[in-house]
Order: C-alpha cells, then sequence, then structure tokens
C-alpha cells in the first residue's frame, strides 16, 4: 500500500503577529518559530499505525512552501515516513486553498496512492478546504473529520446489508463506483471503514473504495515522539524536491481582499509597582467592585 501523507508548516501560535506592510498578510513580529500543523501530526501517526497493520506500506510526507518547509518534512521523516517531498513555492505568502491542492494533485495524480491522508484543516487559516479540493481533483471518495479508520473489513461487516432498490432520492442503492482512471488499491485492502465526528457526540459511518483521500480529525490517536534512530536517518537522507505545479494565486481562483486586526471589546488595568503594592491595588479593585 502507498500513502501520502500532505503536510503544512504553521507559525507557533505563541508567537506575536502583526499585519504586513502589504496588509493582505501577517508577519512575525520577533524571530518566528515554525512547527508541524498539529492536525498534520495526527495524520502521520494513522498513516504509522496503518503500517504497522501493513508491513509493506511505504509513507510519502509532501508540503507545499518556500525553502523553510523542509524542516517540517523532517520532521515528519523523524517520526517514520519513509521519504519526503518538497514542492517548492517561491513566495511565503498565502497561495490559497485551491492552488496548493493543485500542486499536490499534479504531484499526487500519476503515482497512484492508495491513500492519501490530510489534517482536518490548518491552525493558522482553517480553511479545511485543501483536502477535499485535492480529492475532486484527483476524481477519488473522501471524508473528513474522520475519528476513526479500519482497513480489516470488520467494521464493516457488522453492519447488516444495504437493502435492494431505489433510495429516497430514486437512484439505486449501491455506493459508487471509483472513476476508471482511479487505479484500485493492490492486495485484500480494497475497503476502508470511517468513522466522522458529527455534532452532539454523533458519529457517521462509511466505507470507501480505495483509492481515497481521509482528513483526519484531532484526537483520533497520540503522535508519537520520534526514536532516535528516525532522527539520525532523517538527518541524513535528502528531500524530494520539484517546483509546485501553480505557486501563489496565480490561478485566480481567490485574492485576499485584506488583513486587519479586530479591535478589543474590552478594556484592561495593568497593575505597576511592587508585589504588595499590586496585591493592595487588585484587592481594592475587588471590593470596588463588589466580589468580594
Amino acid at each position: 500500500m502507498k500513502i501520502l501523507v500532505c503536510v503544512k508548516q504553521v507559525l507557533d501560535g505563541e508567537a506575536p503577529v502583526r499585519v504586513d506592510a502589504s496588509g493582505r498578510w501577517f508577519a512575525p513580529e520577533a524571530t518566528p518559530v515554525w512547527r508541524m500543523n498539529a492536525f498534520d501530526a495526527f495524520a502521520v501517526e494513522e498513516a504509522l499505525r496503518i503500517r504497522e497493520q501493513v508491513p509493506e506500506t511505504t509513507i510519502d510526507a509532501i508540503s507545499v512552501g518556500p525553502e523553510r518547509v523542509a524542516a517540517v518534512l523532517t520532521r515528519a521523516l523523524e517520526m517514520g515516513a519513509d521519504a519526503g517531498v518538497h514542492l517548492v513555492t517561491e513566495s511565503a505568502g498565502h497561495p490559497g486553498p485551491r492552488a496548493v491542492a493543485s500542486a499536490l494533485a499534479a504531484w499526487a495524480g500519476p503515482r497512484n496512492y492508495d491513500l492519501i491522508l490530510t489534517g482536518a484543516m490548518s491552525e493558522d487559516v482553517m480553511d479545511a478546504q485543501v483536502g477535499p479540493m485535492l480529492a475532486a481533483l484527483l476524481g477519488r471518495p473522501w471524508a473528513t473529520a474522520v475519528m476513526r479508520m479500519d482497513l480489516s473489513g470488520r467494521a464493516i461487516d457488522a453492519y447488516p446489508p444495504l437493502p435492494a432498490g431505489p433510495d429516497a432520492s430514486g437512484s439505486a442503492d449501491r455506493p459508487p463506483q471509483p472513476p476508471e482512471s482511479a487505479p484500485a488499491a493492490d492486495g485484500p485492502y480494497r475497503t476502508l471503514y470511517v468513522e466522522r465526528e458529527l455534532e452532539g457526540g454523533v458519529r457517521e459511518a462509511l466505507a470507501l473504495a480505495l483509492p481515497a483521500l481521509i482528513a483526519v480529525q484531532s484526537g483520533i490517536n497520540r503522535p508519537r515522539y520520534p526514536s532516535l534512530s528516525h532522527v539520525l536517518r532523517a538527518r541524513k537522507q535528502p528531500l524530494i524536491t520539484a517546483p509546485a505545479a501553480t505557486p501563489g494565486t496565480a490561478d485566480g481562483w481567490e485574492r485576499v481582499a485584506g488583513v486587519y486586526e479586530t479591535p478589543s471589546s474590552r478594556t484592561g488595568i495593568f497593575l505597576e509597582g511592587s508585589p504588595e503594592d499590586k496585591a493592595r491595588r487588585l484587592l481594592a479593585l475587588l471590593e470596588e467592585k463588589a466580589l468580594l
């Protein structure tokens, strides 16, 4: 089985940012700290767990972005991925989900991956669009917010077969077949059982024909800490680099009109002086507000 995991490099959530000179994106105020998107770390871990069940599985990690993105691919190699693919862009701005999905599709399309994994969304933009767009461009079934995956078939067998005949919409009550251009998965693993997270603790169970794309939700697993052997291997292993097929937002699907900071709805009081002075001032404020 061949698995492709899409990972993104994001700015650490604790890093202060400001609107950049263009007014259309943000820039870090101090020395930036970049790391792997937390949702994508769950996707890498899920791929590693599949490989433990199917030993012949190979895992490629891929990312789109400028030169600094190589660090997040090295992190995926440290976790246990077999190869890292860097689709290089010239700028570090916001390329847009359609541009990123198109670049990923240009790479993944001819390489016949059985399963593509992404995080549910990115921490910085939260578009949650790259995964579904990539699946649409490749013509593959997909599911988002996935909290459980099973390749054994036992979970699917637990459900009764669907009744014959048309459903409420008038269509034949059977799952759609993948397009002819999508190759069937090798070996016995041709169907993937997944459970999607819905509102109110409810889950939706789906059976997807492979090849497919899955966007995993946070909490599906606990990402492992890289082992020393993988860390040493990742330091020596070169990445596969190629220019991104659609860099920037040249595809014209979307344009960032502007980025701005929302005004604060509350005013705060900063206490100054020694710890004793701050304590006395805080006590007086609490008594003034009748909170004590």
